[in-house]
């Protein structure tokens, strides 16, 4: 359930200043890993943020520091990667452009397959056998319906999870993931790293209904 956990909740006046601290934060712990990092990234605003954050912020640990760098997506919608809906072809294009990580350390799922071979064949890819690690979607209430996700397992088993929502839309969704006590809770409920951390970055227009503690930032 909500909050069995420790979850640090961090509010910034505005998504840049979100954006700022999420890149360093993503820096320092593919500093503090000592050799390849695994980075697993979801779609939609989260890829204007980062790209336009993480670039300054990882060069600070040095040019060659992405080289280590793993690259995965959580979710990834079944369409070309030159389709506008795809998640790689919008980092590819926004983020790989200014970030050297090795093309073959990029994790991408094969999308000529059909849904559920398209999730077998990433789950291969990502070197994982011994439980069912990527689910494939084909109602998503999102259009294009069909996508590829990560499960519970491998996010619980994490060594960091950040959650990432701005926006006036997503406070309703995010007061009943934080503070709701439900008997089916929704899916982002349920992410609970077994060792790992569990961060929220939130801006305040997503944060306005929360009444759990948090902490608010500001880094300009």
């Amino acid at each position: 359930m909500p909050g069995f956990v420790p979850r640090h909740i961090s509010v910034f006046p505005s998504p840049q200043e979100l954006g700022s601290s999420l890149a360093q934060l993503v820096a320092q712990r593919a500093a503090e890993s000592g050799g390849r990092f695994s980075l697993g990234l979801s779609g939609g605003s989260l890829v204007r943020i980062l790209s336009q954050e993480l670039p300054a912020a990882a060069a600070l640990s040095g040019p060659a520091a992405p080289a280590r760098w793993v690259l995965a997506f959580c979710d990834e919608r079944l369409v070309p990667v030159e389709d506008p809906e795809s998640t790689y072809g919008a980092y590819k294009t926004h983020l790989l452009s200014k970030i050297s990580i090795p093309e073959n350390q990029v994790v991408i799922i094969n999308p000529s397959l059909p849904v559920e071979e398209a999730a077998s064949d990433y789950a291969e890819k990502l070197k994982e056998e011994k439980e069912k690690i990527v689910a494939s979607i084909s109602d998503s209430p999102k259009p294009p319906p069909e996508r590829i996700t990560l499960t519970l397992p491998v996010l619980n088993a994490a060594r960091t999870v950040v959650f990432v929502a701005t926006g006036e839309s997503k406070a309703a969704i995010l007061k009943r993931i934080l503070e709701g006590d439900e008997e089916n809770p929704l899916p982002a409920a349920l992410v609970q790293p077994h060792t790992g951390k569990l961060h929220w970055f939130l801006d305040e227009s997503a944060a306005k209904e929360l009444t759990v503690p948090f902490e608010k930032h500001s880094i300009l």
